[in-house]
């Protein structure tokens, strides 16, 4: 069993140190990371939680959301872990007294939380301070990952304007697809702890204090969707520019071919004149200086015309 207790003088067995605690009225912070089944059934035995509620947690790609039951809220949200360059989703079970958090991914933001929780000697945060606490450090972790993002993609878009290549474009679809993936779950969270910090939604021990805490929250969601949707606008441009420089290139390298074929166009039509067999020029061209003269001085003479013409149109 991997389940973390968080609570002061805590002793024995975790079901024995919850149960304890829960008849002392005492807060405290139950993790379960990489839920097994025995995990659960400690859920289910210790805490007084509904039956949907237990198995909305055991089910994971949901949507950000806060369902209200009778004395206690679930709640999914969602953080960011950098080591496995991956989400994070989080299952809240939240009273005034307690919280029980439960996530299969690795959360070092949870892991740092806990690990000072449990160095303090101060009482546990009480009610909806601690899942404050817990909301507020996985949205912050999003913050480096998209500025992270957003870097890449200014990178990319200047190697654009150097040289376009068909990976840049596949890195910036790939980058699109990353910041695509985290609007999906920013935006529902957002609009779930506005819910929160505005008295729209019911929180149990919800107070006046708290939801200025939980507005700090809506700021940075707030903040961060529009850097997100910079992103976005950001590969929308990289992409534009990409077609625009290979379309720029491609005209290019199509006008210095028509101009090598209009080139060889009467360069053809002299040596197809001089390759007929008439009398006149087999009577005429009796010299190799006459030969010369007809022959390639007015090839060269055609050449010479035309790369003015091209030079004067601003072609070459």
């Amino acid at each position: 069993m991997s389940t973390r207790l968080v609570a002061p003088n805590t002793r024995g067995a975790v079901a024995d140190a919850v149960a304890a605690l829960l008849r002392s009225g005492e807060c405290f912070w139950l993790d379960v990371p990489s839920p097994e089944e025995e995990d659960y059934a400690l859920l289910r035995k210790t805490f007084d939680f509904h039956e949907l509620a237990l198995e909305d947690s055991e089910q994971f790609d949901q949507r950000p959301k806060l369902e209200d039951y009778d004395g206690f809220a679930f709640l999914v949200v969602y953080g960011w872990s950098p080591d496995d360059d991956g989400l994070v989703e989080v299952h809240c079970f939240f009273t005034e007294r307690y919280l029980v958090t439960v996530h299969r991914d690795v959360s070092p933001t949870i892991d740092a939380l806990v690990s000072k929780l449990e160095r303090n000697a101060d009482p546990v945060p009480a009610g909806a301070l601690l899942l404050h606490e817990v909301i507020d450090r996985l949205v912050d972790g999003f913050f480096p990952t998209v500025q992270q993002l957003n870097e890449e993609l200014d990178a990319v878009e200047e190697r654009i304007f150097a040289s376009p290549q068909r990976e840049q474009l596949e890195e910036v679809f790939r980058l699109r697809h990353r910041l695509v993936r985290l609007r999906r779950v920013v935006v529902p969270q957002r609009d779930v702890v506005g819910r929160l910090s505005t008295g729209g939604l019911d929180l149990p021990g919800m107070t006046n204090e708290a939801e200025r805490y939980f507005r700090d929250i809506y700021d940075h969601l707030v903040r961060l969707t529009e850097e997100i949707d910079g992103g976005r606008e950001m590969t929308s441009s990289a992409i534009d520019a990409y077609l625009s420089t290979s379309s720029n290139k491609l005209n290019a390298t199509t006008k210095q071919l028509t101009a090598i074929a209009t080139i060889f166009l009467p360069l053809s039509f002299i040596t197809g004149f001089f390759g007929q067999n008439f009398g006149w020029m087999v009577g005429e061209v009796s010299s190799w200086q006459a030969f010369v003269l007809l022959g390639i001085g007015l090839e060269l003479l055609m050449v010479v015309a035309l790369l003015a013409v091209f030079r004067t149109r601003g072609w070459f």
